[in-house]
Parts: structure tokens; C-alpha cells; sequence
């Protein structure tokens, strides 16, 4: 054998001896799979994690299903025994004092109507803060976060005040626009828009495009995961928001289905099935939107924290 041979044969015993990712053999390297033990630990995790946010909601679906002396034996029944749907009936019937369906309807529109008035306001000025220089431009977001910080108790009279100098007392635009311009949109956006590449806006304005369209044709599209996430939210709180209906809407007609629920449970007794039937259908939104948007909403809770 030459020398060239005996020379690379240990290297090359070396080079088979070590994993690609240059780790002993005899070491656990990345590519490993974990121990059986600890698989189980995590499929028991995530089934107790699944029991506590999925139970109550099961509770409340089987309780609506249930007799009114049902709902409250002891022991607690967990399948309704017998089943019935007499929970659901009186909430069907839009002739009745309760409508629920038209409360359903009033949330909905309430709800989707914020959030595009919140989203559209709050991405102009979170683009301002995001990428213009202009004076005064850190005081500006500085009170804007400042405002985070009070309790939204403290804007119910001053709001109540404004809505009744307005005549939107008792109609659907007292519970859509006083929340339209909220702080936490612009500063969920503001860090969303600045984690996106400055160079694709750059190019875009070398392209001869100007600062408008720059912002819809180009930031827009790249933030559809953070515009989705505010979306969201914003509906989210404006479906269960509870105290500001109550101050605002009177009649059963206008009611929100927050606010309406609460006329459901009586002074001395409370027919629960009948309870949770309206919660059921008020839960219905707000679990198809999640699981419509539930990619986007992590995407863009994500990203909104990368660059601040």
C-alpha cells in the first residue's frame, strides 16, 4: 500500500465514525428521536390541557340539552337524562321579549362592522409610526401606549356623554364606533409593519411607485397575518363586550347577545338549560372564526414581536 493509501485510510475511518452533524455515534445527536417516556408525558400534557379549555364547553352544550331539574342534581348528570331541546325554544322565538336570534344578528354586525372600522384605522396610523419620520413622532406613540394603561371604566361617562349629545342612544352605532380608534390595534400593527423587509418598500418606490401605493399593494399583502389577528381580536372583544351594551341599549330589539343573556337568568331562580342553549349560539362565532384563523392569528402574534 502507498503512503498516500495508509495515510487516508484513517481519515476516512474517521470520517465514517462521526455522525454528519459531527457528534460522536454514541452520543444523542438533534435527529434522535425522543425517549418513550417523555412522548407520553406529552400526549398526557396535552390531553389534560385539552380537558380544561374543551370541558366547560362540553359542559355547557350537554347542559343545554337538559331538564331544568337536571341541570341542578346532585350528583351532577353528565349526559342530559332525558335528552330534550326544550332549552332552545324560547330563545327561537323572535315574537317573544327574548329574541335571541335578532341579538345574534345585532352582535354580528356590531362585531364585524368595529373590526373594520378598528383595523382600517389602525393600520394607516401604525404605518405613519412604522416607517414616516415626522416631529414629534415618539411622543405621539408614547401617549398612544400611555393609553393602554387606563382602566376603560374611566371612558364609560365621558363616551356615555358623547353617544347621547350624538342621539345614538339605544341603536347599534353606540356599540360600533366609540371603540373604533383603539390604542392596542396601533401598536400591534406598528411592530407587525416593522418587522417587514425595508428593502421590498424600497424597491418598490424605485419602481415609481408612491407612498399609498406602496402601503396597499405591497405592505398590505405581506401583513395579511397580522390584519387577520386584529380582525380577530377586534371582533372578539366587540362580540363579548357586556358592560358598555348595558349602559347604551335599551330595548330588547337593540340589544347585543351579551346583554341580552343576562335577561334570561331571573331575580330568584335561573332556568339553566335555557342559559346555556344562549350561550351555545353565542359561542358558535367565536369558535369558527378560531379555527378559520388560527394559523394566522399565530403567524401574526408571532411576528408582531420580532422588531420593536
Amino acid at each position: 500500500m502507498s503512503t498516500a493509501a495508509r495515510a487516508a485510510a484513517p481519515l476516512s475511518t474517521a470520517s465514517t465514525s462521526t455522525s454528519a452533524d459531527g457528534l460522536e455515534p454514541n452520543r444523542p445527536g438533534r435527529g434522535q428521536r425522543s425517549s418513550p417516556l417523555s412522548r407520553v408525558a406529552f400526549v398526557v400534557v396535552l390531553v389534560l390541557l385539552t380537558a380544561v379549555f374543551v370541558g366547560p364547553l362540553l359542559w355547557m352544550f350537554l347542559t343545554s340539552f337538559k331538564t331544568p331539574d337536571g341541570a341542578t342534581s346532585i350528583p351532577p348528570q353528565l349526559f342530559p337524562r332525558p335528552a330534550t331541546a326544550d332549552g332552545y325554544r324560547p330563545l327561537l322565538d323572535t315574537s317573544s321579549q327574548t329574541p335571541v336570534i335578532r341579538w345574534f344578528l345585532n352582535s354580528l354586525l356590531a362585531g364585524v362592522a368595529n373590526s373594520v372600522i378598528v383595523t382600517a384605522t389602525a393600520a394607516l396610523a401604525a404605518y405613519a409610526l412604522a416607517r414616516l419620520d415626522f416631529p414629534g413622532k415618539r411622543v405621539v406613540f408614547g401617549l398612544i401606549i400611555a393609553t393602554l394603561f387606563v382602566p376603560g371604566f374611566v371612558f364609560l361617562i365621558p363616551n356615555y356623554l358623547i353617544v347621547n349629545s350624538l342621539g345614538w342612544l339605544d341603536t347599534l352605532w353606540a356599540v360600533i364606533l366609540p371603540s373604533a380608534g383603539g390604542a392596542f390595534g396601533v401598536f400591534f400593527l406598528r411592530q407587525f409593519f416593522s418587522s417587514l423587509p425595508m428593502e421590498l418598500e424600497e424597491a418598490a418606490e424605485i419602481d415609481g411607485a408612491n407612498r399609498w401605493q406602496t402601503f396597499f399593494r405591497v405592505v398590505l399583502p405581506l401583513s395579511k397575518p397580522g390584519i387577520s389577528t386584529l380582525l380577530v381580536l377586534s371582533f372578539l372583544t366587540n362580540y363579548n363586550d357586556f358592560l358598555w351594551p348595558v349602559f347604551v341599549l335599551f330595548s330588547p330589539g337593540t340589544l347585543t347577545l351579551p346583554a341580552g343573556l343576562s335577561i334570561l337568568q331571573g331575580a330568584f331562580t335561573i332556568n339553566y338549560p335555557v342559559v346555556m342553549a344562549g350561550a351555545a349560539i353565542a359561542s358558535v362565532p367565536a369558535i369558527v372564526l378560531f379555527i378559520l384563523a388560527q394559523r394566522n392569528i399565530v403567524e401574526g402574534v408571532a411576528r408582531s414581536g420580532l422588531k420593536g
